[in-house]
């Protein structure tokens, strides 16, 4: 699931850069899902030593839960037609991949939770 981190950090940090520049570099909040995807991407490094894997593991998943709500909530508290199509573009791709990525998260924990139920 490492690695699976590291992926979703590049794809919302490559949102948030190519955001910024499809914006003409005039907006910072354009960079937010690249603060989410580098953190991600650094959790994501530190979840491959053994001893720290589950802590960085659920910290990501807070991570994403935190940019899903977010970009969510910035998402439907404005209506869609007075804003700009990449920042309405940039949220909802940060949702989806928000949205997936946590998801997966879950499935993992609850089958590293079954699999500890399973030993003897």
């Amino acid at each position: 699931m490492a690695s699976t981190t590291i992926v979703f950090g590049l794809l919302l940090t490559l949102l948030g850069v190519g955001g910024y520049v499809m914006a003409g570099g005039s907006s910072a909040t354009a960079l937010i899902p690249a603060v989410f995807g580098l953190l991600l991407v650094m959790l994501g490094f530190v979840a491959r030593a053994d001893s720290l894997r589950k802590h960085a593991m659920h910290a990501a998943a807070v991570v994403a839960l935190l940019g899903l709500i977010g970009a969510l909530f910035s998402l439907l508290r404005t209506p869609l037609a007075g804003r700009p199509a990449v920042a309405v573009f940039s949220q909802a791709a940060m949702v989806v991949l928000a949205g997936i990525f946590l998801a997966l998260c879950i499935r993992s924990f609850i089958d590293a939770r079954r699999a500890r139920a399973a030993r003897p």
